[in-house]
Protein backbone atom coordinates (compact mmCIF):
# COMPACT_ATOMS: atom_id res chain seq x y z
CA UNK A 1 0.00 0.00 0.00
CA UNK A 2 1.07 3.29 -0.96
CA UNK A 3 2.84 5.24 2.28
CA UNK A 4 0.66 7.72 2.10
CA UNK A 5 -2.64 6.05 2.10
CA UNK A 6 -3.91 4.39 5.13
CA UNK A 7 -6.58 1.04 5.50
CA UNK A 8 -9.50 2.42 7.43
CA UNK A 9 -11.92 -0.59 6.75
CA UNK A 10 -14.40 -2.27 4.16
CA UNK A 11 -17.79 -1.73 3.49
CA UNK A 12 -20.08 -3.57 5.64
CA UNK A 13 -23.52 -2.78 3.61
CA UNK A 14 -24.85 -0.64 0.90
CA UNK A 15 -28.27 1.16 1.35
CA UNK A 16 -30.09 2.71 -1.78
CA UNK A 17 -33.31 4.92 -0.79
CA UNK A 18 -35.63 4.66 -4.06
CA UNK A 19 -37.73 7.12 -1.99
CA UNK A 20 -36.78 10.14 -0.13
CA UNK A 21 -37.98 9.29 3.47
CA UNK A 22 -39.17 5.93 2.86
CA UNK A 23 -37.17 3.06 3.68
CA UNK A 24 -34.55 1.14 1.63
CA UNK A 25 -33.10 -1.62 0.03
CA UNK A 26 -29.52 -3.12 0.75
CA UNK A 27 -27.28 -4.08 -2.51
CA UNK A 28 -24.50 -6.26 -2.66
CA UNK A 29 -22.70 -3.34 -5.02
CA UNK A 30 -23.94 0.08 -6.30
CA UNK A 31 -22.47 2.35 -9.36
CA UNK A 32 -21.07 5.59 -7.44
CA UNK A 33 -21.65 8.28 -10.74
CA UNK A 34 -20.57 12.20 -9.81
CA UNK A 35 -24.37 12.73 -8.11
CA UNK A 36 -23.94 9.78 -6.14
CA UNK A 37 -25.21 6.53 -5.68
CA UNK A 38 -27.37 5.36 -8.95
CA UNK A 39 -31.43 6.11 -8.36
CA UNK A 40 -30.96 6.75 -4.68
CA UNK A 41 -32.98 9.54 -3.73
CA UNK A 42 -34.29 9.11 -7.47
CA UNK A 43 -38.48 10.39 -6.31
CA UNK A 44 -39.62 12.00 -3.56
CA UNK A 45 -43.89 13.02 -2.48
CA UNK A 46 -44.74 16.68 -3.34
CA UNK A 47 -47.22 18.11 -0.85
CA UNK A 48 -49.71 19.18 -4.00
CA UNK A 49 -50.83 22.17 -1.42
CA UNK A 50 -47.89 23.69 -0.39
CA UNK A 51 -45.35 22.68 -3.20
CA UNK A 52 -42.78 21.74 -0.87
CA UNK A 53 -40.72 18.49 -0.16
CA UNK A 54 -42.28 15.69 1.77
CA UNK A 55 -39.51 14.81 3.99
CA UNK A 56 -39.80 12.77 7.83
CA UNK A 57 -37.64 15.68 8.87
CA UNK A 58 -41.19 17.53 9.66
CA UNK A 59 -42.35 14.52 12.06
CA UNK A 60 -45.95 16.20 12.74
CA UNK A 61 -46.61 16.00 8.70
CA UNK A 62 -44.15 12.84 7.04
CA UNK A 63 -42.82 11.37 9.85
CA UNK A 64 -45.22 7.86 8.70
CA UNK A 65 -42.86 7.69 5.70
CA UNK A 66 -40.49 5.61 7.58
CA UNK A 67 -43.12 3.18 7.69
CA UNK A 68 -43.09 2.71 3.68
CA UNK A 69 -40.46 0.76 2.02
CA UNK A 70 -39.27 1.23 -1.48
CA UNK A 71 -37.07 -0.50 -4.16
CA UNK A 72 -36.52 -0.43 -8.00
CA UNK A 73 -37.84 -3.56 -10.18
CA UNK A 74 -35.61 -3.43 -12.07
CA UNK A 75 -31.87 -2.70 -12.67
CA UNK A 76 -30.37 1.00 -13.08
CA UNK A 77 -28.02 2.27 -15.48
CA UNK A 78 -26.82 5.18 -16.47
CA UNK A 79 -28.37 7.51 -18.91
CA UNK A 80 -31.38 5.10 -18.89
CA UNK A 81 -34.88 5.51 -18.05
CA UNK A 82 -35.31 5.12 -14.37
CA UNK A 83 -37.77 1.50 -13.50
CA UNK A 84 -40.56 1.84 -11.86
CA UNK A 85 -40.41 1.56 -7.90
CA UNK A 86 -42.41 -1.11 -6.00
CA UNK A 87 -43.82 0.03 -2.57
CA UNK A 88 -44.68 -1.73 0.20
CA UNK A 89 -47.47 0.07 2.33
CA UNK A 90 -47.65 0.09 6.14
CA UNK A 91 -50.25 -2.28 5.48
CA UNK A 92 -48.28 -4.82 3.45
CA UNK A 93 -50.01 -4.05 0.18
CA UNK A 94 -47.83 -3.17 -2.48
CA UNK A 95 -48.16 -0.50 -5.56
CA UNK A 96 -45.45 1.10 -8.20
CA UNK A 97 -45.03 4.42 -9.17
CA UNK A 98 -46.40 3.47 -12.65
CA UNK A 99 -49.65 2.66 -11.34
CA UNK A 100 -51.73 5.41 -12.17
CA UNK A 101 -53.79 5.29 -9.12
CA UNK A 102 -50.12 6.00 -6.84
CA UNK A 103 -50.36 9.49 -5.89
CA UNK A 104 -54.51 8.93 -5.11
CA UNK A 105 -53.28 5.33 -3.02
CA UNK A 106 -50.40 7.42 -1.42
CA UNK A 107 -52.51 10.51 -0.58
CA UNK A 108 -55.44 8.30 1.67
CA UNK A 109 -53.01 6.55 3.47
CA UNK A 110 -50.91 10.06 4.29
CA UNK A 111 -54.01 12.04 4.80
CA UNK A 112 -52.55 15.00 2.72
CA UNK A 113 -52.56 15.52 -1.32
CA UNK A 114 -49.05 14.64 -2.73
CA UNK A 115 -48.02 13.14 -6.29
CA UNK A 116 -44.68 10.98 -6.25
CA UNK A 117 -42.26 12.62 -8.76
CA UNK A 118 -38.55 11.87 -10.19
CA UNK A 119 -39.17 15.00 -11.55
CA UNK A 120 -37.12 17.77 -9.44
CA UNK A 121 -38.75 20.97 -9.43
CA UNK A 122 -37.40 24.16 -10.60
CA UNK A 123 -37.60 25.92 -6.93
CA UNK A 124 -36.77 23.91 -4.35
CA UNK A 125 -38.40 23.73 -0.97
CA UNK A 126 -38.34 21.32 1.97
CA UNK A 127 -38.76 21.95 5.78
CA UNK A 128 -36.95 20.83 8.62
CA UNK A 129 -37.91 21.24 11.84
CA UNK A 130 -34.94 22.41 14.67
CA UNK A 131 -35.07 19.52 17.41
CA UNK A 132 -32.72 21.28 19.55
CA UNK A 133 -34.95 24.48 20.07
CA UNK A 134 -37.51 24.51 22.58
CA UNK A 135 -40.24 26.31 20.95
CA UNK A 136 -40.81 25.33 17.29
CA UNK A 137 -38.30 26.17 14.55
CA UNK A 138 -38.56 25.37 11.15
CA UNK A 139 -36.29 25.72 8.56
CA UNK A 140 -36.05 25.74 5.00
CA UNK A 141 -33.12 23.74 3.46
CA UNK A 142 -34.00 23.05 -0.16
CA UNK A 143 -31.19 25.68 -1.66
CA UNK A 144 -28.55 23.39 -0.37
CA UNK A 145 -30.04 20.39 -1.90
CA UNK A 146 -27.98 17.88 -3.92
CA UNK A 147 -28.73 18.88 -7.57
CA UNK A 148 -30.68 16.68 -10.06
CA UNK A 149 -32.33 14.60 -6.85
CA UNK A 150 -33.45 14.56 -3.69
CA UNK A 151 -30.94 14.34 -1.41
CA UNK A 152 -30.81 17.00 1.79
CA UNK A 153 -27.02 17.85 0.81
CA UNK A 154 -24.34 15.62 -0.55
CA UNK A 155 -24.51 12.68 -2.74
CA UNK A 156 -23.60 10.31 -0.33
CA UNK A 157 -23.79 9.67 3.38
CA UNK A 158 -21.23 7.11 5.52
CA UNK A 159 -21.80 5.64 8.75
CA UNK A 160 -18.91 3.38 10.64
CA UNK A 161 -19.69 0.75 12.71
CA UNK A 162 -17.31 2.21 15.55
CA UNK A 163 -19.55 5.35 15.81
CA UNK A 164 -22.54 3.08 16.05
CA UNK A 165 -21.19 0.93 18.93
CA UNK A 166 -19.36 3.04 20.56
CA UNK A 167 -23.06 4.52 21.37
CA UNK A 168 -24.48 1.21 22.05
CA UNK A 169 -21.57 0.88 24.56
CA UNK A 170 -21.99 4.24 26.67
CA UNK A 171 -26.04 4.17 26.28
CA UNK A 172 -26.96 0.00 26.41
CA UNK A 173 -30.48 0.77 27.14
CA UNK A 174 -30.67 2.75 23.64
CA UNK A 175 -31.03 1.23 20.33
CA UNK A 176 -29.05 2.84 18.34
CA UNK A 177 -30.34 0.54 14.80
CA UNK A 178 -28.45 1.79 11.68
CA UNK A 179 -31.71 2.16 10.00
CA UNK A 180 -32.50 5.11 11.77
CA UNK A 181 -29.75 6.83 10.61
CA UNK A 182 -30.04 5.95 6.48
CA UNK A 183 -26.73 5.80 5.61
CA UNK A 184 -25.40 5.14 1.68
CA UNK A 185 -22.27 3.10 2.78
CA UNK A 186 -21.67 1.47 6.45
CA UNK A 187 -17.58 1.17 7.12
CA UNK A 188 -17.08 -1.68 9.22
CA UNK A 189 -13.67 -0.49 11.04
CA UNK A 190 -12.46 -3.43 13.26
CA UNK A 191 -13.57 -4.38 16.89
CA UNK A 192 -10.00 -3.14 17.91
CA UNK A 193 -11.29 0.45 16.71
CA UNK A 194 -13.61 2.74 18.95
CA UNK A 195 -14.73 6.35 18.77
CA UNK A 196 -16.21 8.25 16.48
CA UNK A 197 -13.87 7.58 13.88
CA UNK A 198 -15.04 9.47 10.68
CA UNK A 199 -14.82 12.42 12.33
CA UNK A 200 -11.35 12.39 11.92
CA UNK A 201 -12.09 11.99 7.80
CA UNK A 202 -13.96 15.50 6.81
CA UNK A 203 -11.87 17.35 5.18
CA UNK A 204 -9.99 14.40 3.55
CA UNK A 205 -10.06 12.34 0.89
CA UNK A 206 -11.13 8.28 0.87
CA UNK A 207 -10.81 5.48 -1.75
CA UNK A 208 -13.11 2.61 -1.84
CA UNK A 209 -11.93 -0.08 -3.65
CA UNK A 210 -9.94 0.55 -6.68
CA UNK A 211 -11.33 3.21 -8.16
CA UNK A 212 -14.42 5.29 -6.17
CA UNK A 213 -12.63 8.26 -4.43
CA UNK A 214 -14.83 10.17 -2.15
CA UNK A 215 -14.37 13.77 -0.31
CA UNK A 216 -15.70 13.65 3.10
CA UNK A 217 -16.59 17.35 3.06
CA UNK A 218 -18.95 17.43 6.92
CA UNK A 219 -19.78 15.54 9.67
CA UNK A 220 -23.76 14.77 9.23
CA UNK A 221 -25.96 16.87 11.56
CA UNK A 222 -28.79 15.26 13.19
CA UNK A 223 -32.50 16.17 13.18
CA UNK A 224 -35.26 14.26 14.66
CA UNK A 225 -35.17 11.42 12.40
CA UNK A 226 -33.47 9.17 13.93
CA UNK A 227 -35.59 8.98 17.20
CA UNK A 228 -39.05 8.34 14.57
CA UNK A 229 -40.71 4.66 14.44
CA UNK A 230 -40.49 2.33 11.50
CA UNK A 231 -43.38 0.36 11.62
CA UNK A 232 -42.99 -2.26 14.72
CA UNK A 233 -38.96 -2.72 14.15
CA UNK A 234 -37.76 0.18 15.86
CA UNK A 235 -39.47 2.31 17.96
CA UNK A 236 -39.90 6.27 18.79
CA UNK A 237 -36.98 6.96 21.38
CA UNK A 238 -36.14 10.90 21.75
CA UNK A 239 -33.16 9.85 24.12
CA UNK A 240 -31.19 8.66 20.40
CA UNK A 241 -30.93 12.74 20.03
CA UNK A 242 -29.81 13.62 23.28
CA UNK A 243 -27.01 10.95 23.46
CA UNK A 244 -25.93 12.23 20.43
CA UNK A 245 -26.26 15.50 21.68
CA UNK A 246 -23.95 14.35 24.91
CA UNK A 247 -21.52 12.65 22.87
CA UNK A 248 -21.08 14.25 19.82
CA UNK A 249 -21.32 17.27 18.78
CA UNK A 250 -19.09 18.64 15.91
CA UNK A 251 -18.80 21.76 14.00
CA UNK A 252 -20.56 21.75 10.28
CA UNK A 253 -18.26 23.50 7.57
CA UNK A 254 -21.77 23.52 5.71
CA UNK A 255 -23.26 25.88 8.69
CA UNK A 256 -21.04 28.51 9.39
CA UNK A 257 -19.47 25.88 11.78
CA UNK A 258 -22.22 25.93 14.03
CA UNK A 259 -21.72 23.11 16.87
CA UNK A 260 -24.72 20.21 15.95
CA UNK A 261 -24.89 16.64 17.28
CA UNK A 262 -23.75 14.51 14.53
CA UNK A 263 -23.27 11.05 13.74
CA UNK A 264 -22.00 9.61 10.16
CA UNK A 265 -20.25 11.87 7.73
CA UNK A 266 -21.35 13.56 4.13
CA UNK A 267 -18.99 12.90 0.78
CA UNK A 268 -18.96 14.39 -2.42
CA UNK A 269 -17.47 11.48 -6.02
CA UNK A 270 -14.34 13.07 -7.14
CA UNK A 271 -14.11 9.81 -9.03
CA UNK A 272 -16.83 6.93 -9.84
CA UNK A 273 -17.14 3.69 -10.01
CA UNK A 274 -18.51 0.23 -8.78
CA UNK A 275 -18.74 -0.14 -4.97
CA UNK A 276 -18.97 -3.60 -3.72
CA UNK A 277 -20.02 -5.00 -0.25
CA UNK A 278 -15.94 -5.51 1.40
CA UNK A 279 -14.08 -3.24 -0.54
CA UNK A 280 -11.31 -1.80 1.09
CA UNK A 281 -11.54 1.70 2.25
CA UNK A 282 -8.60 3.72 3.07
CA UNK A 283 -7.46 7.04 3.72
CA UNK A 284 -5.75 9.34 1.07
Amino acid sequence: MNKLQSEVGKVDAIWRYAVKSMKGEMLKSADIVEQGMLGDRAFALIDKDTGKIASAKMPKLWGGLLNFSARFCGSITQNSTLPPVSITLPSGDRCSTDDSSIDAILSEIIGRSVEITAQRPDTISLDRLDPLEDEECILDIGDIMAEGRFSDYAPLHIVTDSTLNTLSKLYPDICFDVRRFRPNLIIKTGSENQGFIENEWVGHNILIGENVQLKISDPTPRCAVPTLSQNDSISKDPSILRAIVEQNRLPVPLLANEILPCVGVYAFVMQGGVVREQDKVTIV
